[in-house]
């Protein structure tokens, strides 16, 4: 595969230390693809830069610097990093759906702009979530699919596959934590374009601190439900 064709794996860290050398070796041993690796950050004494000295891989490895604020800062200076056909926004504690990495490039392949990996189908799973965490994001999850029609079982997971033709189309208005990922799914799914799931696993983390704030962030998700619901229902198709 020629390097234009490569998928850009955008992944923001937060002071993972050596924990992201677990990430990096699942990689190299499930991934099959060309592949890209931007590792996103915020600050230059971020404990997780030494560690990638010690990491070896047959993957392209990056430092980005965070040209924004935050969570949401790092993933779309990693977007924005380079030209690459597809973008796969990709969290720093997951070791265990590296596998999944080929099977999301493949159906990009195929056609289809959005790739969502699905904690809510079958074959997905969420270990770990705390229930008054799980109930708001299950709910949402099942009102946008069965009542709004949404082409999505998991709207606020933020591992995802972005087409640079969706990127492009539809610039990113969201400007809190991980709130993109239901934006850019929203837009695409206005735009017609095609969006496939495909089942994930979700651990929760066991070392180092969650960016994750459902309910810091519930306002900016609100606007993307209310937006998915005008498409549905008002046949709204102004991005």
């Amino acid at each position: 595969m020629a390097a234009d064709e490569r998928v850009d794996i955008v992944i923001p860290v937060f002071n993972e230390g050596e924990g992201i050398l677990r990430v990096l070796d699942a990689f190299e041993r499930d991934v099959k693809n060309p592949i890209r690796i931007l590792i996103c950050y915020d600050r230059e004494s971020d404990t997780t830069l030494p560690a990638l000295a010690k990491a070896h891989s047959k993957f392209e490895i990056i430092p980005v610097k965070n040209q924004g604020k935050k969570a949401h800062g790092a993933v779309t200076t990693g977007m924005a990093f380079g030209r690459s056909p597809a973008v796969i926004v990709y969290m720093a504690d997951d070791d265990y759906n590296a596998g999944l990495i080929d099977r999301m490039a493949e159906k990009f392949r195929m056609g289809f702009d959005v790739v969502v990996p699905s904690r809510f189908i079958p074959g997905g799973s969420m270990e770990g979530c705390r229930w008054y965490k799980a109930l708001p994001l299950r709910i949402a999850a099942w009102t946008l699919a069965h009542v709004a029609r949404f082409p999505a079982h998991d709207p606020t997971n933020a591992f995802r596959l972005f087409s640079r033709r969706l990127l492009d189309a539809a610039p990113i208005e969201s400007k809190v934590g991980f709130t993109f990922s239901i934006e850019l799914t929203a837009k695409c799914h206005r735009l017609g374009w095609k969006i496939i799931e495909v089942p994930a696993q979700w651990r929760e983390r066991s070392e180092g601190k969650s960016r994750f704030r459902v309910f810091d962030w519930a306002g900016g998700y609100l606007r993307w439900f209310f937006y998915i619901f005008g498409t549905t229902f008002l046949r709204m198709r102004r991005i």
